[in-house]
């Protein structure tokens, strides 16, 4: 997607100072440092550094004798530990391997300084027609200090809670997107939800006349600020790489009435060329070894087809959900395999999609397909294939029988809760198809 250079933020110093006064408050800096390694247990108000934002988020960091355990938050409840950590004589190492992220802090005077990095040797196209995301290392400036919580002072805040639609048109043929925000008071958690899925929880506040709220999980960091208009609308301001964008926000009901286009439907972005073919695939497990739709474990069985990539924060979300509707569903029929697109670095190395599938103990079968840009060579079958992740859900005769583009996570409220009772309802009417063995004898 290209960038617009409209940014209007207030400069790094103040942004950052006024977001800490309403939802990242800082402690006083300690005279000295502390001197053990369970002296850094607790919540900290990190911050990285975007270019010429600061991006503020919570860090918590837990230390019991020798073993370290680091959390980043995606809103207030959902979370990503790290794969391994270590504290040793002030040196602050958090790896969380199954996003290639990783920070590395010297304490210093009772703060946290050095840098946080995002690996990303090889590049990934993941738009027909768009130019590729170069491959370069993501290093960013990290600082953090003690979180002291102070009570925002609420004067004269406005109600932008529930859903907006913000009218954009993007590569992927979209016309429109969601903006869904949960509001307390002055404090929000906003999302912008999109065809493949959304960009996290942005937490913050009330500040100087507009919302502003950041998000960090260990990828897709990202501002957004929000400034309500006389009109009723919202003027939205995102940076969230790659999108650098300035739109307009409108309730559906007064998007509807001004003849605006609505969001994409998520069940129909995407479909198959021919519904009364099965679906086929052949790719090599984690393990190196061919696995087909041909294989016993799958034939006869209900199975979701995932158009997937560990690169990928939707799917990091999705994957998380797909652990418990695979646990839930199992036992009556219900097969899962992923199709995983990884770039050519990781192929060979397979390091994030095996801290992956460890991370999130993932139960269900794992096919390395190809890279992202190979997507729609491997997957002819799908039409207007163009999101990460893309669930194809298939019958007991190994056909398409419905899809779904994206995933939104938990952030995204209502559209959460309604995918999830979806993925509930179609696995399980599925499931109660007759055995194609079954139906073969009845006819």
């Amino acid at each position: 997607m290209q960038e617009t250079n409209i940014w209007r933020f207030h400069s790094l110093a103040a942004f950052a100072l006024g977001l800490a006064s309403i939802a990242h408050a800082q402690a006083p800096q300690p005279t000295q440092a502390p001197q053990t390694n369970s002296d850094l247990s607790g919540r900290w108000a990190a911050s990285l550094q975007d270019g010429k934002y600061a991006i503020p988020f919570r860090l918590d960091i837990s230390v019991n004798g020798n073993n370290v355990v680091g959390k980043l938050y995606n809103g207030s409840e959902d979370f990503e530990t790290t794969t391994s950590a270590s504290i040793v004589n002030g040196e602050v190492k958090l790896n969380f391997e199954h996003y290639l992220t990783s920070i590395d802090a010297k304490l210093t005077n009772g703060e946290l300084d050095g840098s946080l990095t995002l690996t990303h040797r090889s590049p990934i196209n993941i738009t027909p027609g768009a130019n590729s995301d170069q491959a370069h290392d993501y290093s960013s400036n990290f600082h953090a200090k003690r979180y002291v919580a102070q009570a925002a002072m609420a004067v004269n805040v406005p109600s932008i809670d529930g859903v907006w639609e913000l009218p954009h048109d993007s590569p992927k043929g979209e016309k429109s997107w969601r903006l869904i925000v949960k509001q307390k008071g002055a404090e929000i958690s906003a999302t912008v939800l999109r065809v493949d899925g959304d960009t996290g929880a942005l937490t913050g506040g009330w500040q100087d006349g507009k919302f502003i709220a950041s998000h960090f999980d260990g990828s897709r960091p990202g501002l957004i600020e929000i400034t309500p208009q006389s009109d009723g609308t919202l003027q939205v301001e995102i940076h969230a790489k790659p999108r650098n964008e300035i739109l307009t926000a409108y309730r559906p009901e007064v998007a509807r009435a001004k003849g605006l286009p609505e969001p994409a439907n998520y069940f129909t972005h995407t479909t198959v060329r021919d519904p009364n073919e099965v679906f086929t695939y052949s790719f090599p497990d984690i393990h190196g070894n061919i696995v087909t739709n041909e294989d016993p474990r799958f034939k006869g069985k209900v199975v979701l087809a995932i158009v997937t990539g560990t690169w990928c924060p939707n799917c990091h979300d999705e994957a998380r959900y797909l652990v418990q509707l695979y646990k839930q569903f199992h036992d009556k029929g219900l097969e899962i395999v992923a199709l995983d697109f990884e770039e050519a670095d990781q192929q060979k190395s397979l390091t994030r999609v095996n801290a992956f599938i460890k991370q999130y103990q993932v139960p269900y079968t794992y096919l390395i397909a190809g890279t992202p840009d190979e997507m729609w060579e491997k997957v002819p079958q799908a039409v207007n294939l163009n999101t990460w992740p893309a669930t194809l859900f298939i019958g007991r005769d190994g056909r398409v029988k419905a899809t779904y583009s994206g995933f939104a996570s938990g952030a995204s409220g209502i559209y959460n809760s309604e995918l999830k009772d979806h993925f509930v309802s179609i696995v399980d009417r599925l499931l109660k198809e007759a055995p194609v063995q079954q139906t073969a004898s009845a006819r």
